[in-house]
C-alpha cells in the first residue's frame, strides 16, 4: 500500500531521513545505560494500526509475527529500563518500537502516561516511538501498558506483552498496537576459572621465564591470558610480560603456557617470581567481556 505524504508533514524530511539510515544500519534507538546486543526473538509479534489521518500508519493496519517467518528482534538495556524492538517483514517492511521507563526506574507491568518521543523524553517521563518504513514524528505523545514484562541478565529480554497508543506532532489521529515477546529462559552467564602453577623455568639461553596454568569455562570461548612478572633479584628490578590464547572447552580445565620476555637486558633467573595473571573471554551469549584474575608467587628453575 502506497501513501502519499499530507503537505504539512514534508518539513520533517530531514528526521525521516536521519531514521532511514539508523534503520539502514540495524540499529532502532540509543538505549541509556550499559546496552545489551540485540537477541532475535523466538516467538513474538508486533501488529498495529491507526486513525484515518495518522501519519505513521497512514489508516491502515500492520501485522507481523515470528509465526509468519517475519524476522524480530529485541533489545533491552542492561538497567531494565528500555526495551527496543525490531521487525524485519518477510514483505520487506521494516518497523521499530521502543519503550522505556522515566530515568532511574525499570519497566514493570503497569501504564506509563504522558509518553513523548524516545531517546528524547525529559528524564521523568517515559518514552515511547514506533517508527518505519521510512516513517517517523518529530515530536510525539503517547502511552503505553506494560502487561507482562521479565528480564534476565545484561539486559536479556525473556517475556514482554505491552500495548501501546501514538500521536504524531501533537494531533489527535494515533496509532495503536500490541507487541507480544515469548523467548526461552536466559542462557547462563559466561564463568570463567584460571590457575597459575606455582612452579616455571627461567632460561639460561635467553633470560625469559616460561609459566603455566590452566583456564577453565562453563562455555566454549577464546580465553585470553596475560599478565606481569616481577622479580628482584641482587637488587635488579627485572621485568616482562606474557600473553597466551586458548579455546576453553567446558568439562575439564585447559592448560596455558606462556614465556615472559624481560623488558631490560637483565634476565629472569632462579629463584621466587610474583606473577601477575588475568583470564579475559567474551561472552558469546551477552557480547560482553568477562575477566578474572590472581597474582601468586612462582618459583622459577633453571630451564
Amino acid at each position: 500500500m502506497k501513501i502519499s505524504m499530507p503537505g504539512r508533514v514534508l518539513a520533517r524530511g530531514a528526521a525521516v531521513f536521519a531514521l532511514a539510515l539508523t534503520m539502514a544500519t540495524g540499529t532502532t534507538g540509543l538505549l541509556s545505560g550499559p546496552q545489551a546486543h540485540a537477541q532475535p526473538v523466538t516467538d513474538g509479534s508486533l501488529a498495529f494500526s491507526g486513525d484515518e489521518g495518522d501519519w505513521i500508519s497512514g489508516g491502515g493496519s500492520y501485522a507481523y509475527s515470528t509465526d509468519a517467518q517475519d524476522k524480530v528482534s529485541v533489545t533491552g538495556s542492561s538497567d531494565n529500563r528500555v526495551i527496543s524492538l525490531s521487525v524485519d517483514g518477510a514483505n520487506g517492511d521494516w518497523w521499530s518500537l521502543d519503550l522505556a521507563a522515566p530515568e532511574g526506574t525499570t519497566l514493570t507491568p503497569g501504564t506509563y502516561a504522558g509518553a513523548t518521543r524516545y531517546p528524547f523524553n525529559e528524564a521523568a517521563q517515559p518514552g515511547l516511538d514506533l517508527s518505519g518504513n521510512g516513517r517517523g514524528c518529530n515530536t510525539l505523545t503517547g502511552s503505553f501498558t506494560i502487561t507482562a514484562v521479565e528480564f534476565g541478565p545484561h539486559g536479556y529480554v525473556k517475556e514482554l506483552d505491552a500495548s501501546f497508543v501514538q500521536h504524531c506532532e501533537g494531533g489527535d489521529p494515533a496509532a495503536r498496537g500490541e507487541v507480544h515477546i515469548d523467548n526461552p529462559a536466559p542462557p547462563a552467564e559466561l564463568g570463567l576459572g584460571l590457575a597459575v602453577a606455582l612452579d616455571g623455568t627461567a632460561s639460561t639461553l635467553n633470560g625469559k621465564a616460561t609459566l603455566h596454568g590452566t583456564v577453565s569455562c562453563n562455555k566454549p570461548v577464546q580465553v585470553e591470558v596475560a599478565g606481569d612478572v616481577t622479580q628482584v633479584k641482587r637488587q635488579q628490578l627485572i621485568r616482562g610480560s606474557y600473553a597466551a590464547s586458548v579455546e576453553c572447552v567446558p568439562g575439564a580445565p585447559v592448560a596455558w603456557t606462556a614465556k615472559a620476555v624481560p623488558t631490560g637486558s637483565v634476565p629472569f633467573q632462579r629463584g621466587d617470581v610474583e606473577v601477575e595473571a588475568r583470564a579475559t573471554a567474551t561472552d558469546p551469549d551477552y557480547e560482553r567481556p568477562v575477566s578474572v584474575g590472581e597474582t601468586v608467587a612462582v618459583h622459577l628453575i633453571r630451564g
